[in-house]
């Protein structure tokens, strides 16, 4: 049962990144979405084929996190998880044409040692270990305040892209804000994926109807459509995605294990795998840029007349003093210099 998880895990993955990258491809072609007008953002959205191949891809991935979520413990799922910002690296660079620096490359190598841990952590795991339900208050005291600090987080970046004269954000910002909302997603589908059964289906119902669990996805899962697409719109895909990943499997571990309730290993050896898995990951977040370069040639000083120059917006490159002749004086009649 453990290994049907491990390979559920990496079908996520491949499905997560194919959508993701189909939805950032079709988002290039649509007009700038705004979070202030959520409506017409989900109507852009749903009017383009490509995003909604994507957003299927999306939606395989998380049946396939269903899957996961009553195999495997939450840390050892999600350290996989983080396995697919590999994926998702090479199709943004092949597929989107977006360049990795070298932080970024270096970020894959992070991240395919954290898998390797925490796969062998897996060794020796009790399945009976792996916890169904959460105490519904204990899950609210985490997902309530993880859900504000998003959305403020959220809105503090918007102000700040506002500004003039700042570097391009590379969305690390926008990816934790919406990792804090995908992390509380996470908690809420493997509550879901614990009460699902096909013995009792309208009990199974009755129950699920009566825990957070529903209501906490359908929050999470329409203000994210409209945070995350609309930060997916404006930064990379390949800073994005990783960042918010791995929020969300950082926030899914540490809060999710006490929610839940689910031990960690008592082998030194494995414990000291899946956290030291877990702490890789943070080290792929810390290590990704937070601004993209400016554009246009780094040495270009020119300025066009009602742009931006070093004296501030609007003003037009200083220019030589009025008594100045800047004409070129005309040669003399006779080709001799006086």
């Amino acid at each position: 049962m453990l290994w049907w998880g491990v390979a559920s895990a990496l079908l996520a993955n491949v499905l997560y990144s194919t959508g993701f990258v189909l939805e950032k491809r079709a988002l290039a072609a649509l007009p700038a979405l705004s979070t202030r007008r959520p409506a017409r953002v989900v109507g852009h959205l749903l009017s383009s084929p490509l995003w909604l191949g994507g957003s299927l891809a999306l939606a395989a991935g998380f049946a396939a996190q269903l899957a996961v979520y009553r195999t495997l413990p939450l840390a050892a799922a999600q350290g996989i998880f983080v396995s697919g910002l590999v994926l998702l690296l090479l199709l943004s660079s092949v597929v989107l044409g977006e360049r990795t620096s070298g932080r970024e490359r270096q970020s894959i190598v992070a991240i395919l040692i954290a898998l390797v841990l925490v796969v062998a952590s897996l060794q020796g795991e009790d399945a009976r270990a792996i916890a169904r339900t959460a105490p519904p208050a204990t899950l609210l005291t985490i997902a309530v305040p993880s859900l504000a600090a998003g959305l403020l987080l959220y809105r503090s970046a918007e102000r700040r892209a506002l500004r003039r004269h700042r570097l391009p954000t590379a969305g690390v910002p926008y990816g934790v804000a919406v990792g804090l909302l995908y992390g509380v997603s996470s908690l809420a589908i493997k509550g879901v994926s614990g009460l699902l059964t096909t013995d009792d289906i309208a009990g199974a119902a009755a129950q699920l109807l009566r825990s957070p669990y529903p209501y906490l996805l359908l929050f999470t899962g329409a203000t994210g459509l409209v945070l995350s697409q609309t930060a997916l719109q404006r930064c990379r895909a390949s800073v994005i995605v990783p960042v918010c990943t791995t929020v969300t499997c950082v926030f899914t571990v540490a809060c999710g294990t006490v929610a839940f309730g689910e031990p960690l290993p008592a082998d030194p050896l494995r414990l000291a795998l899946r956290l030291g898995g877990t702490a890789v990951a943070v080290t792929v977040l810390l290590a990704l840029p937070r601004h993209d370069a400016p554009a246009g040639p780094p040495h270009d000083t020119t300025a066009t007349p009602g742009h931006d120059t070093p004296d501030g917006p609007g003003h037009d490159a200083p220019g030589p003093p009025p008594h100045v002749r800047t004409n070129p004086p005309r040669p003399p009649a006779n080709g001799v210099e006086p």
